[in-house]
């Protein structure tokens, strides 16, 4: 679906310029030849900045809303940048990855070299073809007449590659902890788990939703149970890793329009210490207006992780520099300095230096303004356009810089996109 038109700015002179051109040479990673000194720097400069902090007290700051921190996604495509663990690599992801989403085996010999890396694992997935589906049937959900039920993704000719694992089997749940114990015990600073579903999530092998019975009852699971279930399993993940980072892949709308008000969920999300909103603001399923699906409805329920105590990470889904600074504003908007923020096909070679920004603290929440959604920082602001909002342009209330270095005194935004302006 159109994200609508592409974002521009408007200068002085009427032209239309676009902002913020995703930028394949900046920050890019020195040659490995330069490896070596380049660690020598880097360490020296981290000794030095220690003796600052220590010295001037510098431990107890405010965390900045407007420092960007990014989480990189390590995939099948990023084995070039990590299987060597090139030092000049490993420089620039421990320098502007704040968190990496990563996969065991692959890179258990790697957490030193990126030692802040969240290890992937699936809440309630048994592989199919697996050792654990072999052993354990039992723990795979059913249907009625008995036959295995599956995670609804990449479903293809009456199978899909995920058995739906029974998170209401506390065999399967220890099974479950005690593996991701001896996985984190290779050194990774936290576990992502993808598939926190607080909506049942069950299917055939064509992904057509199904509940499974339920053992407890011999029914088929309600929905209530199903939040009760993920709920429970959560916290007992929590209670059993006190000291790891925790992060859940949810989906937003789960019991709509309670959401984060229903205590199961707000439970689960107490559980975490981030809660991974997968594409973020260049979901298309967002509308305009203030509607359930409304990025008004978004934004609020952000609102409500961050009251719970908890982080977000805007993983958001764009490639293309428009949807990208979209994202960057959105977060902004919402960021607590606790929050992270995610985009596709960022490497060290291919860098899109907007995620490097700091605009300081805050200096206050967001607000509407001429139509966009607007926050102010001291060292600039980010503007967005709701989608199915129509264009609108605004008079800046000072000349300000675009992340392309160009001078504006006024905007236009179209609808689902965004722009970061910088003081002069």
């Amino acid at each position: 679906m159109d994200r609508g038109q592409p974002l521009a700015d408007v200068p002085a002179s009427g032209t239309r310029v676009t902002a913020a051109p995703l930028r394949a040479d900046a920050r890019r990673a020195r040659p490995p030849a330069l490896g070596r000194g380049l660690l020598a720097l880097l360490a020296l400069a981290a000794a030095l900045a220690g003796l600052v902090v220590a010295l001037t007290g510098g431990g107890a700051r405010r965390p900045q809303q407007g420092a960007v921190r990014f989480l990189g996604g390590s995939n099948q495509a990023f084995d070039a940048y990590t299987s060597g663990r090139d030092p000049a690599y490993g420089a620039f992801l421990r320098q502007h990855f704040s968190r990496m989403i990563v996969y065991s085996p692959y890179f258990d010999d790697k957490t030193s070299w990126y030692p802040r890396g969240w290890v992937y694992k699936d809440a309630y997935a048994i592989y199919r073809g697996s050792a654990l589906a072999g052993e354990h049937p039992q723990w795979i959900l059913k249907d009625g007449a008995g036959n295995p039920l599956f995670i609804p993704f990449a479903c293809a000719q009456g199978s899909c590659p995920q058995y739906a694992g029974d998170i209401s089997n506390p065999e399967f749940r220890s099974y479950w902890i005690a593996s991701a114990r001896a996985t984190l015990a290779h050194g990774y600073h936290g576990l992502f788990i993808d598939d926190v579903n607080m909506e049942q999530r069950v299917s055939d092998g064509s992904g057509t939703l199904v509940a499974p019975i339920d053992d407890a009852t011999g029914q088929p699971m309600t929905a209530e149970a199903w939040r009760r279930y993920m709920s429970v399993f959560m916290q007992e993940v929590r209670a059993a890793l006190p000291g790891v980072e925790i992060a859940h892949n949810v989906e937003w709308l789960a019991d709509t329009p309670r959401r984060a008000s229903d205590a199961l969920i707000a439970a689960e999300i107490r559980a975490a210490d981030y809660v991974n909103l997968e594409r973020g603001v260049n979901d298309t399923g967002i509308r305009g207006g203030d509607g359930p699906y409304s990025l008004s409805g978004f934004l609020a329920y952000i609102d409500s992780v961050h009251a719970l105590g908890r982080g977000v990470v805007l993983d958001g889904s764009a490639s293309e520099s428009a949807g990208i600074e979209y994202s960057l504003a959105a977060y902004l908007l919402i960021s607590t300095g606790n929050d992270l923020v995610s985009a596709k096909g960022m490497t060290p070679d291919h860098w899109f230096s907007g995620f490097d920004l700091n605009l300081g603290q805050a200096l206050g929440p967001r607000r509407e303004w001429m139509g966009l959604l607007r926050r102010d920082f001291a060292g600039g602001i980010a503007l967005v356009g709701a989608p199915e909002s129509g264009s609108h342009s605004a008079l800046l209330p000072a000349p300000m810089r675009t992340l392309a270095g160009q001078t504006v005194s006024s905007v236009t935004l179209g609808p689902a996109s965004g722009v970061v302006l910088l003081r002069r």
